[in-house]
C-alpha cells in the first residue's frame, strides 16, 4: 500500500469510485459482506444475554461465589470496555483502515471471550470481560463504517437495519443455549456457564475465513490518498459482480465526488468540528442515539423484575416471555427495513420514533391502571419494540451517513460512546 498522505499536504481527490460502488446490484459479494461483518451484532446479543443469565450462577459457592454487587460490576465493566474500544478503534479505523481494524477487533473479542470462560477469580473475570467488550465496541465503529461504504446506497437502509436486528438473534440463541447449559441436572454449575461463554468464539470461528476475504473499503482508500489502489479494488469487485451475470451501466461523470485526503483528527478536535461545523447533525445524532439507548436500557434491564415482582411470574418462566420480546425486536427491522430505502430516511425515522413513543405511553397508562397481565404486558412491549428496534437501528444508520467519509468511523464511535 502507498504511504499515507502527510498531514501537511491535504489533497482533494475527485473520483467516480463511490458512484461505481453505488451502481452495483445486490450480489454474492454484498451477501458475504453482510454475513461476515454483521455477525458483530449477533455476538453482542449473545454476550449481553449470557452475562445476564449467568449472573445468578456466578454467585453460587460452586462457581466464583460473587456477590450481587460484583455481578453488576462485571456487566458495567463490559459496557465500559465497549466505550473504550469504540473510541480507540474508531480512531484507528479512520487512520489505519477498516479492514485492519475489523480483523483486529474480532480477534481481540475471540481471545478475550475465550479467556473469560477460563476465568479463575473475580479480578480475571473483570479483566477479560473488559477486553471482550473493547473488541465488540471496536467492531461497532469499524463495522458500521465498512458496511456503509461497501453496500450500495439503494440497499443500505434495509441492510443496516437488518444487521442491527440480528442482535436479538444472538440474544435468542443465548437464551436457548443457556436453558440447557445452566441446567444443573445436565452439567455441573462450574462448567455450564463457561461453556456458554464459548458460544461467541465458536461463531467467530465460523465466519473468520469469510471476513479475511473481504477487501479494504475503496472509499476509505480515497481518503488516505490511495486513488490507484481504490480504482483497482472497485474494479475487482465489479469483475466479481459481472461474473455472476450482472451487466453494469455506465457511470455519469457528473457523479464525480470530491474527497479530502487527510489524516484523521483527535477526538478533541473532532468534537469541536462536530459542534462548530455540523451542529444540527450532531444534535440530531445525539438525540437519536441517546433516546434509543434510554428506551432500551429502561425496559430491557428491568423487564425480568417487572414480570417477577409485579406479575408474580416465577423466575424459571421469565425466559419464555423473553422470546416474544426478542422476536418483536428481531422482526421489526426485517419487516419494515426496506421502507427506509423506498419511503426515505426522514419519513421512516420520524414515524418509527413517534409511533414507538406513543405505543410506550399507551402501555404505561395501561400498566398504571393495572389493566395488564404478564402476557398482555409482553405483547405491548413486543409491539413497542417492533417499531422501536427499527428506530434504534436507524440511529446508527443516520450517524454513519450524515457525516463526511473522512471522519465517519470516529463520529460513529463518538456518538456510540455518548449513548452508552
Amino acid at each position: 500500500m502507498p504511504a499515507p498522505v502527510p498531514a501537511t499536504t491535504p489533497v482533494v481527490i475527485r473520483s467516480l469510485v463511490p458512484a461505481r460502488m453505488d451502481r452495483l446490484p445486490w450480489s454474492r459479494f454484498h451477501t458475504r459482506v453482510v454475513v461476515a461483518l454483521g455477525v458483530t451484532w449477533v455476538l453482542d446479543g449473545l454476550e449481553i444475554t449470557i452475562a445476564s443469565l449467568i449472573g445468578p450462577v456466578l454467585q453460587s459457592e460452586h462457581t466464583l461465589a460473587l456477590g450481587s454487587g460484583a455481578v453488576g460490576r462485571v456487566a458495567s465493566v463490559y459496557l465500559l470496555g465497549e466505550v473504550a474500544g469504540a473510541l480507540v478503534f474508531g480512531h484507528l479505523a479512520d487512520r489505519l483502515g477498516r479492514r485492519r481494524l475489523f480483523l483486529a477487533t474480532l480477534a481481540l473479542y475471540f481471545i478475550a471471550s475465550g479467556l473469560t470462560a477460563l476465568a479463575f477469580d473475580y479480578t480475571s473475570l473483570l479483566v477479560f470481560r473488559f477486553f471482550a467488550g473493547a473488541g465488540i465496541g471496536g467492531e461497532y465503529a469499524a463495522i458500521n463504517s465498512a458496511i456503509d461504504e461497501l453496500v450500495p446506497a439503494q440497499y443500505r437502509g434495509h441492510a443496516d437495519l437488518a444487521i442491527n436486528a440480528t442482535y436479538w438473534l444472538g440474544a435468542i440463541i443465548a437464551a436457548a443455549a443457556e436453558t440447557i447449559l445452566l441446567d444443573p441436572r445436565l452439567l455441573p454449575p462450574d462448567l455450564g456457564w463457561r461453556l456458554g461463554l464459548l458460544i461467541g468464539p465458536l461463531v467467530v470461528g465460523l465466519v473468520w475465513r469469510h471476513r479475511r476475504t473481504l477487501p479494504e473499503s475503496p472509499r476509505w482508500l480515497l481518503t488516505r490518498g490511495h486513488e490507484a489502489e481504490a480504482e483497482r479494488m472497485v474494479a475487482s469487485i465489479e469483475v466479481e459482480v459481472e461474473a455472476r451475470g450482472h451487466a453494469l451501466p455506465p457511470v455519469d461523470p457528473a457523479r464525480t465526488l470530491a474527497l479530502s485526503a487527510a489524516p484523521p483528527k483527535g477526538y478533541g478536535t473532532l468534537a469541536a468540528v462536530l459542534v462548530r461545523t455540523y451542529p444540527s447533525r450532531s444534535l440530531v445524532s445525539f438525540a437519536l442515539m441517546a433516546s434509543q439507548s434510554f428506551l432500551y436500557n429502561a425496559i430491557f434491564f428491568t423487564y425480568g423484575l417487572v414480570l417477577t415482582h409485579v406479575y408474580a411470574v416465577p423466575a424459571s418462566r421469565v425466559p419464555r416471555y423473553f422470546y416474544a420480546f426478542a422476536a418483536g425486536n428481531l422482526l421489526g427491522p426485517l419487516v419494515i427495513g426496506r421502507l427506509f430505502d423506498t419511503l426515505g430516511r426522514k419519513r421512516m425515522i420520524t414515524a418509527t420514533y413517534v409511533a414507538s413513543g406513543l405505543l410506550l405511553t399507551l402501555s404505561a397508562q395501561l400498566f398504571g391502571r393495572g389493566a395488564l397481565t404478564a402476557t398482555t404486558q409482553t405483547i405491548c412491549w413486543s409491539a413497542v419494540f417492533f417499531l422501536g428496534s427499527a428506530a434504534a437501528s436507524s440511529a446508527y444508520l443516520t450517524v454513519s451517513e450524515i457525516f463526511p467519509l473522512e471522519i465517519r468511523a470516529q463520529a460513529i464511535a463518538f456518538f456510540f460512546a455518548i449513548a452508552q
